[in-house]
């Protein structure tokens, strides 16, 4: 086994590394990365073998010893009706939601077969060939939204959030169904052979929504998801998350990854020594525009406030140079 695989495993079961190693368990695939392989962006999120070469060219071409799927965030909205633009004309361009399919988070039906619907069983066919093909050698993970982030996408959100005020136990009945229906995919991925799990919430953020919605209505959902989710499991947050802290560790997740805005050593002081810290390359000033120099700077400032993993913050830009991922773990 490669040693930075079983090195990030280790931590992943919460032990520490001396040497807290880079990787990503959100989306990072890069445009050279997929020229280097022949692939055309579009063409990733529909075809188990090209999603499976996508996410494992950036340790391919780079070294970053993680690949992670699926590569847009649309695959359980669209499995449960939502339109999706993949953007066949744009060389490197993330897809985007065309139609959400209901009206109000009440109308939110979720089938007891989600697993087997739309493009996850895709998914769970990408991972397992990204298993054979590098899983010696990097890990493999897998991410889901958090439930507040996949309701944003199924339901307009000006009148979800009207919803919100005036029908607070609907959203928080139909919150409770995706929790529901993201544990399963959520184990459907474990059980195809990712490593690890990610629940990317960056719709539910409190930094978007404020401290008493977020306590309101994401923390609760998230904090079932994250009971019924395997272990390992990371929860990635966006935003200025400084305030939030407390309420993010009550979801008594194993790790909590954070954006570039966060303050790392005050965010380790609160969570103490228990919960794992990963963050918080800025994906956008430091890794798609700044320099190797300006990359091996960040590391070393997160690694010294007290991470126990490098991240980026967020996915990575397509353009990010693979000069600047082979610089991160130096």
């Amino acid at each position: 086994m490669n040693s930075q695989r079983k090195a990030i495993l280790e931590l992943l079961q919460g032990n520490r590394q001396q040497y807290p190693p880079s990787f990503s368990g959100l989306i990072h695939v890069t445009s050279a990365g997929l020229e280097n392989e022949g692939l055309m962006f579009h063409e990733v999120h529909k075809d188990a073998g090209k999603m499976a070469k996508a996410a494992a060219s950036t340790y391919k071409w780079t070294g970053f010893p993680s690949a992670v799927m699926p590569l847009d965030l649309y695959v359980e909205a669209e499995a449960l009706g939502a339109e999706v633009n993949y953007r066949e004309k744009e060389r490197y361009e993330f897809p985007i939601l065309r139609k959400a399919p209901f009206r109000s988070a009440g109308d939110i039906e979720v089938g007891t077969e989600i697993a087997s619907q739309g493009r996850i069983p895709l998914v769970c066919d990408a991972i397992r060939m990204a298993r054979t093909d590098i899983g010696d050698e990097a890990v493999v993970g897998a991410w889901i939204p958090g439930p507040f982030t996949l309701m944003t996408l199924l339901v307009d959100p000006v009148k979800l959030f009207g919803e919100m005020k005036r029908e607070p136990e609907l959203v928080h009945g139909s919150l409770k169904q995706l929790s529901n229906l993201l544990s399963r995919v959520g184990l459907a991925y474990r059980q195809a052979g990712a490593d690890f799990l990610t629940v990317h919430d960056m719709g539910g953020s409190p930094a978007f929504l404020g401290s008493a919605r977020f306590e309101q209505f994401v923390l609760p959902a998230l904090k079932d998801l994250i009971e019924n989710l395997p272990k390992p499991r990371i929860v990635s947050v966006c935003g200025n998350t400084n305030t939030s802290m407390p309420l993010i560790a009550q979801t008594n997740v194993d790790a909590i990854s954070v954006d570039q805005t966060n303050d790392l050593a005050a965010s380790r002081k609160v969570l103490g020594g228990e919960m794992l810290l990963f963050g918080n390359i800025d994906p956008v000033a430091t890794l798609n525009f700044g320099s190797e120099s300006d990359v091996r700077l960040a590391v070393s400032r997160s690694r010294e406030a007290g991470v126990d993993a490098v991240w980026p913050g967020c996915d990575l830009v397509l353009q990010t140079p693979i000069q600047n991922l082979r610089a991160m773990i130096e």
